[in-house]
């Protein structure tokens, strides 16, 4: 059976390769646009996304508009087998508008009125914004929608931030009304408002959360974050509608960049296809850990990937260095490959970068890019660059192709958002992102598949479902999560799991909540940890797992009882030495795991869930004991399947294959043992297994 999704696009139903492009800021130097197409075709790129900050280019005065740039500019893509996103400019205005139309510029926490600059410095709510919008994104529909090189819509830029002006004031306040069906007591209620004499009488009196205002309400800073996500994802849907009639054949995206205000899972729900920059800081780390650097940007990918369980496109990245990051280090030898094919092997169909050319001025002119300011290809970025694009120019058998994964993690923005505002057990930070990114490595370095789903998702599909930190949940997930283990499904929370319900009110009746029956214990404390402090886990004899070994833990420790689980480890020391720190409960069909704290031994989690997953029936992408620092990771159409195997370690390594026929994807030859250099990696085809 094929498990092939179409290509994102029809006319290009390749591999796709390339930039952003801003030819709007070299008018001026003709040559430098003749010469682009020449070293866009040089490099192997078939793609450009264009006219995202181009407003002002497109529309100089009021009502006033000038495309024959940009035709010339999709005219020659055209002519030269390139193809386009077109962007909608909304991330960027231009000056005329701030100046005529104040009520556009946002309004900060603190109440004040920023003034025209920056990107995204505008309201979501305003009405003018949102009809000069649509004036100029009809144009372009009406104009380009059936050009030959366009083949998607680029809605704006990193959506993200806030506005606190009067207008979204009153739509936060006609939101909640819906939300709370008119009733302020429930308002009150849900939010706790008895709480320093915090009761509203009156809608008005409701405010977004201000630093010189009202911080303390977790009710309400949840739901004004909600808010801020719901009328961004309100904008999108509104410039999606102001194009999509022109051509409905043309798919819709957006790029995300894990900006915390806005929840990515229901921001794709609208779209065609999901979009991801990606700039992870290779050769930052003091210890020079690329591994786990690898991990964190691969369980990003597997995200963008999962939100629709299909492929995604990497939108931006770096080619070189940024101009923002702390420190700026180029890319060593062959992490430019890895880095970008680490991409493709996580469900990206595309490789692009931020940007082209270099801009001669402002905040990015010294910003990563294909073309430097020498401006000639010789250059070894431009030859990195080009090598990737030669390697996905012969990768077309793997466009469209899905990720089988029987594994997920939840991930739900609802908790993040809570969790960084609760006040309690560690204030020095709970570092919910870690924790999972802890559980995560594990299964990247087995080269297990992973989806990160919501805890509202489906989950019969999966043999385990993880819940780190699970802090938020409801009454009816947690009666979802009982029914899958119940039926068969393995599940596995950890500490600070089932706290609060979705209004961040504490559960009643002991944690951890709505997960007590299922995961079989109680939750009586919880404890933060100083640096100073560590415990440790001591498996017991003969435990259901197999597990052997004392394991350091720190920074949190749950004291637990039993109420039916039976104890897989021990505490090490300290008053609660010999209690429960990892429970297993045989719940129905299933099994739910319990991990009381947090531990600090990476080995822990790689014994952990080798054993979980073996007995779940979990299979990996390549039976061969990886090194760590090196993961495989698994793409197939139900008849062939793509194995990415990716050498983050820093040296040297060799990998036994597992007996299978394997074929190099690059050179056509037969593999059974894989030499991978430092920042390596091997493509390989086999008949498929899954």
């Amino acid at each position: 059976m094929s498990k092939k999704h179409s290509p994102i696009s029809s006319k290009a139903p390749v591999m796709l390769h390339g930039a952003d492009y801003n030819p709007e800021q070299w008018l001026k130097y003709p040559e430098i646009l003749r010469e682009d197409i020449r070293l866009m075709k040089l490099a192997n790129c078939n793609v450009m996304s264009v006219g995202i900050f181009s407003w002002v280019s497109l529309e100089p005065e009021e009502g006033v508009f000038t495309f024959d740039w940009l035709d010339g500019v999709l005219d020659s893509f055209a002519e030269n087998g390139i193809y386009a996103f077109l962007a909608t400019p909304s991330g960027a205005r231009p000056a005329w508008m701030s100046e005529k139309y104040p009520e556009v510029l946002r309004v900060e926490r603190n109440r004040v009125h920023n003034l025209h600059g920056f990107r995204h410095n505008h309201c979501f709510t305003s009405p003018v914004y949102r009809k000069k919008t649509a004036i100029l994104n009809a144009k372009l529909a009406e104009r380009y929608s059936q050009h030959p090189a366009v083949i998607g819509w680029h809605i704006s830029n990193e959506f993200g931030g806030e506005c606190h002006c009067d207008l979204c004031q009153n739509a936060f306040r006609d939101w909640l009304k819906v939300k709370y069906k008119n009733s302020l007591d429930e308002v009150n209620h849900a939010w706790w408002a008895t709480f320093w004499s915090h009761t509203y009488t009156s809608w008005s009196q409701i405010e977004s959360p201000a630093p010189h205002g009202e911080t303390q309400v977790h009710g309400l800073n949840l739901d004004w974050r909600r808010f801020v996500s719901e009328r961004s994802i309100d904008f999108c849907q509104h410039e999606i509608n102001t194009v999509r009639a022109y051509n409905p054949a043309l798919p819709i995206t957006t790029n995300m960049h894990m900006i915390d205000g806005i929840d990515y899972r229901e921001l794709a729900k609208i779209l065609d296809v999901v979009s991801w920059d990606a700039y992870p800081e290779w050769h930052y780390t003091e210890d020079g850990d690329d591994a786990r650097l690898a991990a964190w940007t691969a369980m990003h990918y597997d995200l963008m990937r999962s939100f629709k369980k299909k492929p995604f496109l990497l939108m931006e990245s770096t080619p070189s260095l940024t101009n923002w990051q702390s420190v700026s280090k180029l890319k060593r030898p062959g992490m430019h490959k890895l880095s970008s094919l680490q991409a493709v092997a996580h469900g990206s169909d595309s490789v692009q970068y931020f940007q082209w050319r270099k801009s001669r001025g402002s905040s990015e002119k010294f910003h990563g890019a294909v073309v430097d300011h020498s401006g000639h290809s010789e250059t070894r970025v431009f030859k990195d660059v080009t090598e990737v694009g030669k390697t996905l120019a012969g990768m077309t058998e793997v466009v469209g192709t899905s990720t089988p994964v029987r594994t997920a993690i939840i991930f739900d923005w609802d908790n993040r958002w809570a969790i960084k505002d609760a006040q309690g057990i560690r204030n020095s930070g709970l570092r919910y992102e870690e924790t999972v990114l802890q559980h995560y490595r594990a299964l990247w370095e087995l080269g297990i598949p992973v989806d990160m789903i919501g805890s509202g998702d489906d989950l019969s599909a999966y043999k385990l479902v993880i819940a780190p930190m699970l802090y938020l949940i409801s009454e009816e997930n947690g009666k979802r999560i009982e029914k899958y283990v119940e039926q068969g499904g393995t599940f596995l929370a950890t500490y600070w799991s089932g706290v609060v319900n979705e209004t961040d009110l504490c559960h009643l009746g002991g944690f951890p909540g709505p997960l007590r029956r299922t995961l079989g214990i109680w939750a009586e404390e919880t404890e933060g940890l100083h640096s100073r402090d560590l415990n440790g886990v001591v498996m017991q004899a003969s435990n259901a797992l197999n597990l052997s070994g004392d394991y350091d833990a720190h920074e949190i420790a749950e004291l637990i009882h039993l109420e039916g689980a039976e104890t897989l480890g021990t505490y090490r020391s300290d008053f609660y030495a010999g209690r429960p720190a990892l429970t297993v409960n045989r719940f129905g069909e299933g099994n739910a795991y319990h991990l009381a704290t947090r531990v600090k031994d990476a080995s822990f989690y790689v014994e952990l869930y080798a054993s979980i997953t073996a007995k779940a029936g979990i299979t990996r992408a390549l039976d061969s004991d990886l090194p760590t620092g090196v993961t495989a990771q698994l793409r197939t159409d139900g008849e062939s399947d793509y194995i990415f195997v990716q050498n983050f370690s820093g040296s040297p390594q060799t990998v036994k294959l597992d007996g299978a026929d394997y074929t190099d994807l690059s050179s056509g030859t037969t593999a059974q043992v894989l030499n991978l250099e430092v920042n390596d990696l091997a493509m390989l085809k086999r008949k498929s297994l899954v």
